[in-house]
């Protein structure tokens, strides 16, 4: 039998983008589960999954994203007069704590595209990102913004471009390379939640191809963010699932199959573009000391950050 691996505080860490300090307080809070070996303190895959599937992170006391109780998360984060930034990218965890050194009271909702996008045009939140393809246009976003917020002057600000592609087991024993593969008999997959970006991607990919999501096997085993994708492939649970190029260099077992180059970007309305927060988080974006954390990092492309792609 296959030993179970197991990972040290520093590694889960690593892998959940915060400090050692914050594993511990998760701990602390009976938040995620471990074991011990002696007095170190070891985790499972499984533990790591689990902890990432509730959603229940906490920042700064409040909860990041739960789905079953949205309504009291936004107007508990609201009732803090914050700045609430959504979407699940390391960048934006990055950009929030700019933010916090710079005065700005930044908070994170942890939710997908099409939910950030609604949650914007709600006026729940100040900062959406997405990262959504149309097809028939071959362009990111733009049309989306137009039908989630009608009538709402926006604009739409890059902020990174990410490698999108397949997560499959190493060495790609079943030749996984095309959109047209996940149709196959032979192959299982795991897919994003609805609203997700990379759920859009997929399903516009089988839409082109006149693919039945229905015959894909595995399309309707949902979960919440690419390293949980990229686990499940990495254990063998599935063969293929879709993802971005940074979470594979995180994840033992796995390749990555480029596929598509995606435009990640925010959204904001064009009421609050000259607020100082927004301004502040402009002058963050563009600055050389932000694109530094990311212009080194595989699968990112930080060479047109916090250029204005469209006013809508």
């Amino acid at each position: 039998m296959e030993k179970e691996k197991a990972f040290s505080t520093q590694q889960v860490a690593d892998m959940l983008h915060v400090s050692k300090s914050t594993i511990y307080k998760l701990i602390h809070q009976d938040e995620i589960n471990y074991y011990k070996i002696g007095r170190k303190i070891r985790f499972t895959q499984e533990d790591i999954d689990f902890y990432i599937g509730k959603a229940r992170n906490q920042q700064d006391g409040f909860l990041k994203k739960s789905f079953a109780n949205e309504e009291l998360v936004f107007s508990r984060l609201q009732s803090e007069r914050s700045f609430i930034i959504c979407g699940q990218d390391l960048i934006l965890d990055v950009l929030s704590n700019y933010l916090r050194l710079n005065g700005v009271p930044a908070l994170r909702a942890y939710i997908g595209s099409f939910e950030s996008l609604l949650s914007l045009y709600q006026d729940k939140v100040q900062v959406a990102s997405a990262h959504l393809w149309d097809s028939d246009l071959d362009e990111y976003n733009v049309s989306y913004v137009r039908r989630f917020l009608p009538g709402i002057p926006c604009i739409v600000v890059h902020l990174i471009g990410r490698m999108q592609g397949f997560y499959v087991k190493q060495g790609n024993p079943k030749m996984i390379k095309e959109w047209s593969d996940l149709g196959r008999e032979d192959i299982s997959i795991i897919n994003r939640e609805k609203g997700a970006g990379s759920r859009v991607l997929l399903d516009e990919h089988l839409r082109l191809l006149e693919i039945d999501s229905n015959t894909v096997n595995g399309y309707q085993n949902e979960t919440s963010s690419h390293l949980t994708v990229a686990s499940a492939v990495g254990r063998g649970e599935v063969d293929v699932g879709v993802g971005n190029e940074k979470i594979a260099r995180q994840v033992d077992n796995i390749d990555f199959i480029p596929m598509q180059k995606e435009h990640y970007d925010l959204v904001i309305k064009k009421s609050i573009w000259n607020t100082p927060e927004v301004n502040i988080m402009l002058k963050i974006i563009r600055s050389n000391e932000f694109k530094k954390e990311f212009d080194k990092i595989g699968g990112y492309d930080a060479s047109h950050m916090g250029q204005i792609v469209i006013e809508t």
